[in-house]
């Protein structure tokens, strides 16, 4: 599996957040990311799934399979 593989839901972050735009993998708790931009969120948020994955592989947890699959 590969990070692009896992959905992700990127919205704007309200002024008081912070502002920019937040990416959350929904498959993978506790997993997400931000960003200034749609793009750096969607980014920064592959990087972020790469190091959950790795995190979970290490502990010996199970990794949820991708509800569906990168073109």
């Amino acid at each position: 599996m590969k990070p692009q593989d896992y959905e992700l839901d990127i919205r704007p972050l309200a002024p008081e957040d912070g502002g920019g735009f937040v990416a959350v993998a929904p498959e993978l708790p506790g997993c997400r990311s931000d960003g200034e931009t749609p793009e750096e969120a969607l980014r920064n948020a592959y990087d972020a799934i790469a190091c959950w994955l790795e995190a979970a592989e290490e502990m010996g947890r199970p990794v949820p399979a991708p509800r569906r699959r990168a073109a």
